[in-house]
């Protein structure tokens, strides 16, 4: 029986008619093995993952690869939604949510980016984050329970929102313009929908990204951004930070009306607003300033 590779080395020796036959053949069995593959993710069920590589993205800043059980399943989770990771640290059950940079395309592993809340360096917060500096600790070999998926919102595709609070009938929202506000670690499920969107040629949702941070340095997953945005003419990124540098291009302060009404796209029918980062960032800045600007509840979603 011959191997997916054996297929496709066969598909060179074919006559150019012989050849799309062939290769549509190949690709829609691959395709089909990754539609059925098994799911990893249990949501009432911790599974222990193990880590396989640790890769230091900056002084604060990592990105994990954990296996799956099993070589051939993929994660199973649905875009727009997350995962909890859990762990006991200094004898105490600490749970917090994530979501991956990498998405069911990948098959026996998942990545996460993390910035790393290291203790004694915010006054504020004189003990650092607890599950970051976990992870930090761990060592290759070492597993991390996981339980997905959790969240209320998926992204079906194509402009075409579901929403599922709790006690709620299920909503569907239809947009043809997307607006994202991320603050902080909230930008890992905004790439999550970003990267969904491009993957998919039938799919010209414009998408739009406010960022916000401290300092330039505290930017996630910059570069890829940047990268994302410098390819697609749909894809429009904009950053503010509280403490800018002397020379910044960008908006410095809070999010504030001004920055909605020049970097979102306009309230209306067409249009979307994702947000996901610090509670009193959405409480305080976003929804206030989205109001105010003639956003209705039901265009905006905070993860």
């Amino acid at each position: 029986r011959m191997s997916l590779l054996d297929e496709i080395s066969l598909i060179a020796l074919l006559p150019v008619a012989g050849v799309a036959i062939a290769a549509f053949f190949v690709l829609r069995r691959f395709f089909w093995k990754v539609a059925a593959a098994e799911r990893a993710l249990n949501p009432k069920e911790k599974i222990p993952m193990e880590l396989i590589e640790k890769e230091n993205v900056s002084h604060d800043t990592r990105r994990f690869r954990f296996a799956l059980p099993k070589p051939n399943q993929i994660l199973g989770l649905p875009i727009g939604k997350h995962m909890y990771l859990s762990a006991r640290v200094n004898n105490e059950l600490v749970v917090r949510p994530y979501t991956p940079v990498t998405s069911d395309d990948e098959i026996g592993y998942f990545d996460l980016v993390i910035k790393v809340y290291f203790a004694n360096v915010h006054p504020k917060f004189p003990n650092g984050g607890k599950m970051s500096q976990h992870l930090n600790s761990l060592k290759l070999g070492d597993t991390i329970d996981v339980r997905g998926p959790a969240g209320h919102l998926t992204y079906l595709g194509r402009g075409k929102i579901s929403i599922h609070a709790p006690k709620k009938e299920e909503e569907t929202r239809q947009c043809k313009q997307l607006g994202l506000i991320a603050g902080g670690t909230g930008i890992t499920p905004m790439l999550q929908v970003i990267r969904a969107i491009l993957k998919d040629p039938e799919d010209t949702t414009e998408m739009s990204l406010l960022f916000a941070n401290q300092t330039e340095n505290d930017i996630l997953l910059r570069k890829e951004l940047e990268e994302i945005a410098s390819k697609h003419s749909n894809f429009k990124l904009w950053f503010t930070l509280d403490r800018p540098p002397d020379v910044w291009r960008y908006s410095s302060g809070f999010v504030n009306d001004e920055m909605i009404a020049a970097h979102m796209p306009p309230p209306g029918a067409d249009t979307q607003i994702f947000m996901c980062g610090p509670p009193p960032m959405i409480k305080f800045a976003c929804v206030p300033n989205l109001e105010k600007l003639g956003y209705t509840q039901h265009m905006y979603f905070s993860f």
